[in-house]
């Protein structure tokens, strides 16, 4: 596996904008971390990797700054290992550990928070961080990190000058389960392309990291967990070899991650769904695709009823 190449330091900020940069890394660095955790799993690099925080940076679309904070937190617990004048290296593979397994701070109450105001018409599609910052009562770096991580997210997108604006979501329990039906249509025809194929050392690493929410679930958030979970049935989608149909499952993932979170707070309703992820896995590493398909449907609208009934009742919020 060929190490991250270093690249060129970033160039001197003045000195306000620096300082204001690095209060907001500081505060996107425990869920940045937990990202980079998912981010060198899906690599699967071995232990001894060089990693560089310009790669992972140009990954996560942000600055060096929570990135290089985020990988000092992680080796601090661990994960990796930092050698003075050389950079950070992989510790431990990073198979063997659980997305869960670093702490992502308060900031994730604050980021359920506005999610949950937004779906409930409370907060205007439009907004300032001026505003948001009156309406949560929590300093501005604050707000401006929990912004950045949504708009990283694809729901939310910086205007031009001051504010922010919402992206289109899933308003409706019936648009949520209008995108279970779409996917039940669009996932299994995946299946079914000429030429399918998943790589054996994937299939390896999804049922690993199945497993590990079956058997550690109440250490992921709500977003870690959608992500694992959005991100299973792209890498499914993903290995057609057709580009319109993952676009497709994308665009769809992006409008229904804020109904989700709803739905991924009662972990004992939807542990199913990662029993059943890792009976596709099976099914299709034995080359059943057509089995896989009927499967993959059965699946799909299950959960689309089973999560309709979870979601329609909204957790409440203090105001």
């Amino acid at each position: 596996m060929p190490p991250f190449d270093a690249a060129a330091p970033e160039p001197a900020l003045p000195r306000p904008r620096r300082q204001r940069r690095a209060k907001v890394a500081g505060a996107l660095s425990g869920w940045l971390a937990a990202r980079i955790v998912e981010h060198l799993r899906e690599l699967g690099l071995e232990p001894g990797t060089h990693i560089t925080e310009q790669r992972l940076a140009d990954h996560f679309q942000v600055s060096r700054t929570p990135v290089r904070t985020a990988l000092t937190a992680l080796a601090e617990s661990g994960a990796v290992a930092s050698h003075p004048n050389r950079g950070f290296f992989i510790a431990q593979a990073p198979a063997c550990l659980g997305a869960g397994e670093v702490a992502v701070g308060d900031e994730d109450k604050l980021y359920y928070r506005i999610a949950e105001d937004r779906l409930n018409g409370r907060i205007p599609q439009r907004v300032t961080e001026a505003q948001l910052v009156r309406r949560y009562k929590v300093s501005r770096k604050r707000i401006a990190a929990t912004l950045s991580r949504m708009a990283h997210e694809g729901w939310l997108q910086r205007l031009p000058g001051h504010g922010w604006a919402f992206e289109a979501m899933l308003d409706s329990v019936k648009g949520y389960e209008d995108g279970y039906r779409f996917r039940a249509v669009i996932e299994p025809a995946a299946l079914r392309q000429p030429g399918y194929h998943l790589p054996k050392e994937a299939i390896g690493r999804l049922r690993e990291t199945q497993r590990d929410f079956l058997e550690h679930n109440a250490r992921y958030t709500d977003a870690q967990a959608f992500d694992l979970g959005s991100g299973f049935h792209e890498t499914l989608v993903g290995a057609s070899g057709n580009a319109f149909l993952l676009d497709a499952l994308r665009r769809v993932n992006t409008v229904r991650r804020l109904f989700e979170y709803r739905a991924k707070r009662d972990r004992a309703s939807i542990l199913g769904q990662y029993r059943e992820h890792i009976a596709l896995l099976d099914l299709i590493e034995a080359g059943r695709l057509e089995r896989a398909a009927r499967l993959m449907e059965k699946h799909l609208v299950g959960a689309g009823k089973m999560k309709a009934r979870l979601v329609s009742q909204p957790k409440p919020t203090k105001e």
